[in-house]
C-alpha cells in the first residue's frame, strides 16, 4: 500500500471539508484539521488525519458533541476548570491552554482543570502554544485502559501522555511529547493500517505474552517498566482523580463504544518565567543549553545528539517544504 504525498494546507482543508460534512461547526473543525496536520508535519502520523474517520464516527454514532457549549469557572487567582459540554478535545484543549497562558501572564501561574472532553490530539500542540508566548506550557491526559501496570498481566491505565514546552530565544522551543506507555496506541494503529509488524516490546497478546504482529497486540507495556508505570498513575490524579473525572478501568473506550460519551479529563498547566526569573536570561540559558547539548560528541551509529522534540521539528521543515506522506486508504476517505 503506497502512499500519497499532500500539502499541509490541502491535507487541512479536507479533514475540516470532512468534519463539516458531519456538522462539527466550522470554527471547531478549522481546529481539529489544524491540530492533527501538526502532528503529521511532525512525523506523528498516529495522531494525524488518519483519526479523522474516528472523530466522524463518533460524531454520527453521539459520542462526540458537534456543537458543544464550553464554559470556564474561576476556582482561584490561578486555577480555572474549563468544561468542554462532550465537544472535540482539540478545539477544548486549545481554550483550556489560553486560559492559562492569560493567567500566567497576570499572576505567575495558570493551572487549569478540564472535564467532560474527548480525545485531544497530539499534546505538543498545547505546550507549543505556551511556548510561542515565551512561558513553559505542561499538558496531560488520562486515556482508556490500554497499557499492563508493571508486573500486571492485564491493563489497567490508558497510554496517559504528557508535555512540556521550553521557549528558547534563538532555537525552536525543546518540546517533549510524551506517552507513558512505550508507545502510543495510535503507532500500533498505524502499523495495523499500513501493513507493517511492531517490535516485540510495544505490546502484548490476550495471554500477556509480547507479540510483533499489531493485529495481535491487546494491551501495551509501560515506558521504562515500573518508572512509565509510575508516571501514568501520576497523569491519572492529575488530569483524572483531581478533576473529578473517572481514572484507569472506568474510563470510556475510545474503540467500541461509539454512541457514549468519553467525559475524559485533562490538566494544562503555564508557568511564566518572569515570575522567577529575568525572562530574556532564561530564553537564552535554554539556547545555551540546546547548543551545549548539540556539541556532545554523538554515539557509534549518531550523526548528533538531538534535544527533545527535534526530530519532530526537523521533520516539520522537511514536510512543510516537502508535502505529507499519507496512506492512500486515508486519501480514499478524505476525498469520499
Amino acid at each position: 500500500m503506497g502512499n500519497i504525498i499532500m500539502s499541509h494546507q490541502k491535507l487541512k482543508e479536507l479533514v475540516k471539508k470532512k468534519l463539516e460534512q458531519t456538522g462539527v461547526l466550522e470554527e471547531h473543525a478549522e481546529i481539529v484539521a489544524e491540530v492533527l496536520v501538526h502532528a503529521d508535519l511532525r512525523g506523528v502520523h498516529s495522531h494525524g488525519v488518519l483519526r479523522t474517520e474516528h472523530y466522524v464516527r463518533r460524531v454520527k454514532e453521539g459520542g462526540l458533541n458537534p456543537h458543544p457549549n464550553i464554559s470556564f469557572k474561576a476556582t482561584g487567582p490561578v486555577t480555572e476548570i474549563v468544561d468542554g459540554d462532550d465537544g472535540f478535545g482539540h478545539v477544548i484543549a486549545k481554550e483550556a491552554m489560553k486560559h492559562a497562558i492569560r493567567l500566567a501572564k497576570d499572576n505567575g501561574v495558570g493551572v487549569v482543570g478540564v472535564v467532560n472532553s474527548s480525545h485531544c490530539g497530539a499534546l505538543s500542540y498545547f505546550v507549543r502554544q505556551a511556548a510561542d508566548e515565551n512561558m513553559l506550557g505542561i499538558a496531560m491526559t488520562h486515556t482508556d485502559k490500554y497499557v499492563v501496570p508493571f508486573g500486571g498481566a492485564e491493563a489497567f491505565f490508558g497510554t496517559n501522555p504528557l508535555a512540556f514546552g521550553f521557549p528558547a530565544k534563538n532555537n525552536p522551543p525543546i518540546i517533549l511529547d510524551m506517552a507513558t506507555s512505550g508507545v502510543a496506541l495510535g503507532k500500533v494503529l498505524q502499523a495495523r493500517e499500513t501493513g507493517q509488524s511492531i517490535p516485540s516490546n510495544w505490546g502484548v497478546d490476550e495471554k500477556g505474552n509480547p507479540t510483533t504482529d499489531p493485529h495481535q497486540v491487546v494491551s501495551l507495556l509501560p515506558a521504562g517498566g515500573a518508572k512509565g508505570y509510575g508516571l501514568a498513575l501520576v497523569v491519572d490524579v492529575l488530569s483524572g482523580i483531581l478533576t473529578g473525572s473517572a481514572f484507569g478501568p472506568h474510563i470510556t473506550a475510545m474503540y467500541g463504544d461509539y454512541k457514549k460519551m468519553r467525559k475524559l479529563g485533562h490538566f494544562v498547566g503555564v508557568i511564566n518565567p518572569a515570575a522567577f526569573t529575568n525572562v530574556d536570561s532564561f530564553l537564552h540559558a535554554i539556547d545555551q543549553m540546546i547548543d551545549e547539548i548539540h556539541e556532545v560528541s554523538p554515539a557509534e551509529g549518531f550523526d548528533k545528539v538531538l534535544v527533545p522534540g527535534e526530530p519532530e521539528q526537523l521533520k516539520e521543515q522537511h514536510y512543510l517544504k516537502n508535502g505529507i506522506p499519507i496512506p492512500e486508504s486515508v486519501h480514499r476517505y478524505l476525498i469520499s
